[in-house]
């Protein structure tokens, strides 16, 4: 499963190793921002898999320089999601009546899922410190870049980099919330 030809920036998910452990920390952001972008459970799933194929196609591509795994891999993601909308929008009759059943009027998910999803995040985002709660919101929840968000808060970009980087971690630490 390794790739020889991956250089010195190599993102390291050519080798077993290396895609077991995005597999293990990244694949539940990537699901939840497919599935909030999607609204399906199935397209949520096709686009972090399609995610993590380009990524391992292009995995001599990654540059360290420019930032982790994690925001490369969201990159990639946010370019899947596009061309997932984009597709549906160009052929929006390739749903079927059990598709339709299971959607509610307005196309989104039940509200009381939605609700209970927001909740949840609600309260895992509690557990943070604010300055690293302002970060996550903006970067992840709201999908800004780190220096608009920098910007915006008047720090440094590795400090809101940083930030996130510690609130993952924490959030990954703790307890599942009952």
């Amino acid at each position: 499963m390794t790739d020889n030809s991956c250089g010195a920036h190599c993102a390291r998910l050519c080798t077993r190793d290396g895609l077991a452990e995005v597999l293990a920390t990244d694949r539940g952001l990537l699901h939840w921002r497919a599935m909030r972008s999607l609204s399906d459970a199935g397209l949520a799933e096709h686009a972090v898999q399609e995610t993590l194929l380009r990524g391992w196609r292009s995995c001599r591509d990654f540059d360290s320089r420019k930032g982790s795994v994690r925001t490369w891999l969201l990159a990639i993601e946010r370019n899947v999601i596009i061309d997932i909308v984009r597709a549906r929008a160009v052929r929006p009759g390739d749903v079927g009546w059990d598709d339709i059943t299971e959607v509610s009027v307005n196309g989104r998910p039940d509200f009381a899922d939605g609700l209970v999803d927001g909740l949840l995040v609600d309260q895992l985002l509690s557990r943070l410190p604010e300055p690293q709660r302002a970060a996550v919101t903006e970067v992840i929840l709201h999908d800004r870049g780190y220096r608009e968000v920098a910007a915006d808060l008047g720090v440094p970009v590795g400090t809101v980099k940083t930030r996130v980087h510690y609130a993952l971690r924490s959030l990954r630490q703790l307890p599942e919330v009952a």
